[in-house]
């Protein structure tokens, strides 16, 4: 079983939406950008986990303002929480982002991300 943390959590959404979903939901808004994270139930089970682990690491990204809780709606990133996928897709997954998203879509994300 993996050592759960949050960059692990972070890196296992953005596996889910490259590999497995190939798309990624974004809400755009005059605040940036908000990226929707996979279900908490998805995200255990792409890490072989049982759900109840990755709880408590939901519990301290919403503290860290990591991500934010929509009852019935899903859970976002905030601004910090896009700045980290967005690091994080770039750094590691560049050209899985670019296939799905295109050039001009790529950097128009990254830069209202960036706000």
């Amino acid at each position: 079983m993996p050592a759960l943390n949050v960059d692990l959590i972070f890196d296992a959404a953005i596996r889910i939406h490259l590999t497995i979903d190939r798309s990624l939901t974004v809400n755009f808004s005059e605040n940036g950008i908000k990226i929707k994270f996979p279900t908490t139930r998805a995200l255990a089970e792409f890490l072989k986990v049982p759900h109840y682990y990755v709880l408590p690491y939901f519990a301290m990204m919403e503290e860290d303002e990591l991500v934010k809780r929509a009852e019935r709606i899903g859970i976002f990133t905030t601004p910090k929480g896009t700045r980290k996928y967005l690091d994080t897709l770039w750094r590691e997954y560049r050209n899985q982002g670019l296939s799905i998203l295109g050039p001009e879509i790529c950097r128009d994300i990254f830069e209202m991300g960036s706000k």
